[in-house]
């Protein structure tokens, strides 16, 4: 396994914190439900889980298709949830 460095594990890895953030606020403030849906969509941003899917499965998970589920759960989380008002309000 490649153990270097790569701005795609990077960003991969950063959008996983961003998303168990959003997760442990969605459980404080909104609801148990959307922050277990966040945690669950931060596991496929974790780059051990894209290697770990490569040798059981024999695939990962696209690059694109993580920025595009990416940008549908900033929009998601911002324009629609109750944490996007909460945020607004303040």
């Amino acid at each position: 396994m490649d153990k270097s460095l790569h701005f795609g594990n990077i960003a991969s890895a950063a959008f996983a914190v961003v998303l168990l953030i959003v997760g442990v606020l969605n459980m404080v403030l909104v609801h148990p439900v959307p922050g277990l849906m966040y945690f669950m969509l931060a596991i496929l941003y974790v780059p051990a889980t894209n290697s770990l899917l490569r040798k059981k499965l024999g695939f990962g998970v696209p690059a694109i298709v993580k920025i595009a589920l990416g940008i549908v759960i900033i929009m998601f989380t911002l324009g629609v949830s109750d944490l996007g008002d909460m945020i607004d309000k303040l």
